[in-house]
């Protein structure tokens, strides 16, 4: 049996605190400019798949407004997300929560972007594949378009990455995103807010939004 399982958990524990520590006093202001642009709660919170599909919280900080409609449906995200909030996700600024997630385990540092739990029911058996590994902070897709390539693309990517992954492949997604954070590249769909609901792959041309 492989030990690469327990030394890449082991590196995302000793790594993820690390960074914890040293980012604190940015994580402190972020929080605070968080509260003072689009107030409470500072944290966005949502239930997506892990490791074999099972359900975790993941964490960030917020980017959108909690603005609805009169008939307190969320306005589209184009409405909700501000400058600051654009700003946050262009230089990947709200994801850092998640190297919490990554401390007790249900995330990596390095993996499979955990997606929304709708889309599991959507995924072809090859696909799903893809909750072999615990998601990453970011992953052989991130690094290799993000938001800017085709859905079909994105798992293609992922199920590679869960195939090969190892030590040095880490280490090479791990520099390569801070690469594509400075230059802010494939951070959205062209002319989309945000990224396009996954519909299923015969399908995912559609053109609504995720958080």
């Amino acid at each position: 049996m492989s030990i690469w399982p327990f030394i890449k958990r082991l590196l995302d524990i000793v790594i993820a605190l690390m960074l914890l520590v040293v980012l604190s006093p940015i994580m402190l202001v972020i929080s605070v400019l968080v509260w003072s642009n689009l107030g409470f709660p500072i944290l966005f919170k949502q239930i997506r798949p892990g490791l074999h599909g099972k359900p975790f919280t993941i964490l960030k900080f917020r980017t959108m407004k909690l603005a609805v409609d009169q008939h307190g449906k969320p306005l589209p995200d184009e409405k909700r997300l501000t400058k600051f909030g654009q700003f946050l996700r262009s230089t990947s600024l709200d994801e850092l929560p998640e190297l919490w997630n990554v401390v007790v385990g249900t995330m990596s540092l390095v993996g499979p972007r955990p997606l929304l739990t709708e889309y599991l029911s959507r995924y072809t058996a090859e696909q799903n594949r893809r909750h072999d590994l615990r998601p990453g902070i970011t992953g052989y897709a991130q690094v290799n378009g993000r938001n800017s390539i085709s859905w079909d693309k994105v798992f293609e990517l992922d199920l590679w990455y869960v195939d090969h992954c190892s030590l040095w492949l880490d280490i090479n997604i791990l520099l390569r995103t801070l690469s594509k954070v400075v230059l802010r590249s494939g951070i959205n769909e062209k002319g989309e807010a945000t990224r396009s609901i996954f519909m299923g792959s015969v399908t995912d041309k559609s053109a609504s939004k995720t958080h």
